[in-house]
Formats: structure tokens, sequence, C-alpha cells
């Protein structure tokens, strides 16, 4: 039987932790001199990625290497889907060369859902329309554990493009699920209007959401998936709801900030802050290619 990881929604607290667990210790391998293993000696990764992407992507690939497995990147462009290849035709060619894990960012929610019907290798969800990202948000997990050493009782705020983020959507799925209290901040018009079917609290006011919060994260501002006029202006979107030194002091005194990356300084957060003592986002690199090594090897071997 093969194993997935397609999204948090579908894990359990229990199988969250064991990844969190394995992915501590691969950060142990991450930050050592010598970062050659044999943990997937002979598997072969592929990474499919039909969107942009630098961190996501490259950590992957270094996570593959790092364990010793073959790697091979392929993107929609320069490729047979721009002659109008399917999604399934796609991958079911790349596992019949023998692909074992195939990492997967689409544009589309519910692409990797659907190719993981129809290939034997593990798929990995790498962010799918605006659905979900899962790696990024035990990224962001396990970063917060480095921290506040517990999930539980903490209190989250994220403020930024709510609406857009799949950062967003694994992050409320896993951090609920481990006994965070979530609070999500940001314009009306970024805003979901169900989300706190979710389990979260919503706020328009960024200081009533970043009071009194463990740990305070922004989003991006994705204009490439806005169409319409969501906000006057950058300038605007960031007097009103960027994450500044005032705003951060409504936080509690020893809280870090994260930010799933890449940043617009003096958009989502201020320079001051992306920077500062507070700041972790260096650090949330760092744990993404630990986490990714523990979800292709647990993938490999026996699953979550």
């Amino acid at each position: 039987m093969k194993h997935d990881l397609l999204g948090l929604k579908e894990l359990t607290a229990e199988q969250i932790k064991n990844i969190l667990d394995t992915a501590a210790e691969m950060k142990k391998i991450v930050m050592a001199d010598s970062k050659k293993t044999d943990m997937l000696k002979g598997r072969t990764v592929v990474n499919l990625f039909y969107e942009n992407s630098t961190r996501t992507r490259m950590s992957f690939e270094l996570a593959a290497k790092y364990m010793g497995a073959n790697s091979a990147n392929m993107t929609a462009s320069g490729s047979s889907i721009q002659k109008g290849e399917t999604l399934r035709d796609t991958g079911e060619t790349l596992d019949a060369m023998g692909t074992d894990i195939l990492v997967m960012r689409h544009h589309r929610s519910g692409a990797p859902h659907f190719l993981s019907q129809f290939v034997q290798a593990s798929v990995v969800n790498a962010g799918d329309g605006m659905n979900e990202h899962p790696t990024q948000a035990l990224l962001d997990m396990l970063t917060m554990l480095e921290y506040k050493k517990h999930i539980e009782g903490l209190k989250v705020a994220i403020v930024g493009d709510i609406s857009h983020s799949r950062v967003v959507r694994s992050n409320i799925y896993g951090l609920t699920k481990l006994g965070a209290e979530v609070t999500v901040g940001g314009p009306k018009t970024l805003m979901p209007i169900d989300v706190d079917r979710l389990g979260v609290k919503s706020y328009d006011n960024v200081h009533e959401a970043i009071l009194d919060a463990d740990v305070v994260m922004g989003l991006r501002i994705q204009m490439e998936r806005q169409h319409k006029g969501l906000f006057p202006s950058l300038g605007e979107y960031y007097r009103f709801f960027g994450i500044d030194s005032r705003r951060l002091k409504m936080a509690k005194p020893d809280a870090i900030v994260m930010h799933p990356g890449p940043v617009n300084r003096s958009v989502e957060m201020s320079t001051h802050v992306i920077d500062g003592e507070k700041s972790v986002i260096t650090n949330q690199v760092t744990s993404g290619v630990a986490v990714r090594m523990a979800v292709m090897y647990m993938l490999t071997n026996g699953g979550f």
C-alpha cells in the first residue's frame, strides 16, 4: 500500500506529531557539517511544478539529495505539458519511469488528490491552488516547537491575504488539531466569509488579531491570484494591516514573528520586523528542509 501527503485536513493529531518528531531529528542532519545519508538510497524523487517556486522546490530537492535519493525537476514550461498532455498522462509517464515520490505543485485545488488515484508513486502536495500547502504548515509548527516547546495553548495570529492563502488553511488544520488558538486578521475583502467555521476567530482589525499572541505570522499579498481591486494600493494595505514595530507590541513580549516567504517588505511587514530579534523567518527555511526529509522518509517507510 502506498502512502501520500495530500493535506493536513486528512491527518490526525498523532500523525502530525509523528512527522514533527521525525523532522526534529532530521534537522540535526541539516545542521551538521556532513549532510549526506543513505535513507533514500536507490529511491527517485521527481518535483513536478506547474507554478513557479524557489523555496519549496529547492528544499525538496536538497532534502532528497541529503538522503541519497535520485532527484529530478520538471516544470510546465519546456515540457509536453505545453503540447497539451494531461495531468494524468504526465503522472503515469513519470510513474512508468520508476518514480517513487512525486512532489507536486499545481494551480488548481485538488490536483494532487486527483493524480494520486492514477500513480503508484507517493504523491506529496507542495501547494494546490487555494487549498493546502501541508509541508509549509508542518515547518511552521516545527519552528514554533523549537522556540515555544509546545503548541497546545499557544495563540497564533495570522495576518494578511487569508482568502487566497493555502498556507493559512494547512496551518489552521494543523494548529487547531494540536490545541492552539488561531486568530486571523486582514481586510474584509481578503477574508473568507466562512473562515470562522474552521475554528478560528477573524478580525478586520490587526491590533485585535495580534493582541497577546505568542506567534505572529504574516502572509504574502498574492497579487498573481487577484483579478479584482480588493484593496486600494499596497501602501494603503501596509498603513492599515502591515505588521510594524508598533503593532507588534500588541503581542506578548516574547512573541516570535514568522512568514512563509517571500516577504514583500513594507507591505506585509516592515523591514525592522523582518530583520528584527523576534523574527524566525530564516529558521523556517531550515525547518523546511528537515520537514520535507521527514515526510519523504516516512512515506517510503510505512507512512505516518
